[in-house]
């Protein structure tokens, strides 16, 4: 077997201690242990806030004629886990997947991982990481795999909206403000996402469907304004899209009285 590794993680850093002979640049196998459906978080981006801690789980089905022995995943932000900048601690005592044998070759194996704003979370290492999976067969048989699921570490986004006057004569102009932030951890706060094209919405009160009005670049400290005619009552919000750094967000609609 080529590599089985554990990790630790401070201040980002990734720290690889190899409990078998490395040899890592590739994949690598022996006999028919296979890895398949690697799911990361339920399939969702995994998304930290300023603060605190995010805790979230990785399945995948492992397979072996003889039974699967034992499995590990280890998440990473990188080209490869050698030269990895950041990763997730796993939160089980030995590092090890428990795995739950479906049948005579194949078992279920998860494992839960936590990411730590300030920590091994840094504005740096938003976007894509990488799943890095072993398992091993009863009779020895095994497979690794470098990179078994890409997936998105996101910094939390937040997006408010005030449509004012209230109330307002129909033809006159309503003002529409708001801002855009997200989470910023390398200073544990949340910041402006500034130059960032988000869409004005309106939907007709009494009616479910918000509609797009203009979009509009989010300024300093990720100031959203601009203005539209009173027409009908209804609610006015900003939605932002999102970026492979950032999840889409949409504020609460805010009602204006037309009169």
């Amino acid at each position: 077997m080529r590599i089985r590794a554990t990790l630790g993680v401070v201040t980002g850093a990734l720290a690889l201690s190899v409990l078998a002979v490395p040899a890592a640049q590739a994949d690598d196998s022996a006999g028919d242990t296979k890895i398949s459906n690697v799911v990361v978080n339920g399939g969702k981006d995994v998304v930290g806030g300023a603060t605190g801690k995010k805790t979230f789980t990785v399945s995948f089905t492992a397979t072996d004629d003889s039974g699967i022995d034992w499995a590990q995943a280890i998440l990473y932000h990188g080209a490869d886990i050698e030269s990895s900048d950041s990763g997730a601690v796993a939160n089980s005592s030995d590092l090890r997947a428990t795995c739950t044998e479906v049948n005579a070759t194949t078992s279920t194996c998860k494992s839960s991982f936590t990411l730590e704003s300030g920590a091994n979370l840094i504005n740096s290492v938003a976007g894509g990481w990488k799943v890095w999976a072993l398992a091993a067969g009863v009779d020895a048989d095994f497979v690794q795999k470098d990179n078994a699921k890409g997936f998105k570490v996101k910094r939390a986004s937040k997006l408010t909206v005030n449509a004012l006057p209230e109330p307002v004569k129909k033809g006159k102009t309503i003002t529409v403000k708001g801002n855009l932030t997200r989470a910023n951890w390398d200073t544990g706060r949340y910041a402006g996402y500034t130059s960032q094209s988000v869409k004005l919405q309106f939907k007709k009160k009494g009616t479910t469907t918000y509609k797009d009005v203009k979009s509009v670049r989010s300024g300093s400290a990720g100031a959203l304004k601009t203005t539209v005619t009173a027409s009908v009552d209804g609610y006015y919000r900003y939605n932002f899209a999102g970026t492979t750094t950032t999840p889409a967000v949409a504020a609460a609609g805010d009602l204006i009285d037309v009169q």
